[in-house]
């Protein structure tokens, strides 16, 4: 997987604490912050309502397959994306009937 460049403002202090940390850990400030989103996407990813909100995301095609993928897994994923060519199909028929 490639990187993305991505530019953001922080608050100052935010930025000086990150620096500090970066000189402790003998790392720089992008591993610093990598690390602390990287983290922070872990603990929201076990929350369970985060996860059905990604799922209505993709429910509603607002995210790929492989976007589901990495939040709730290949399994889980694949579970979701059969249930929904279910829906898909039956409001397909339910279209048709409601034509006839």
């Amino acid at each position: 997987m490639g990187n993305t460049r991505v530019n953001f403002r922080l608050p100052e202090n935010l930025v000086q604490k990150t620096d500090v940390a970066a000189e402790i850990m003998h790392k720089n400030r992008t591993e610093i912050l990598k690390e602390a989103l990287q983290e922070y996407l872990e603990d929201v990813e076990d929350d369970e309502k985060f996860k059905e909100a990604v799922i209505e995301l993709y429910l509603d095609d607002q995210i790929s397959f492989e976007v589901l993928k990495e939040f709730i897994g290949r399994q889980d994923a694949e579970a979701v994306k059969a249930s929904k060519t279910l829906l898909d199909q039956g409001e397909e028929v339910a279209q048709e009937l409601a034509d006839l």
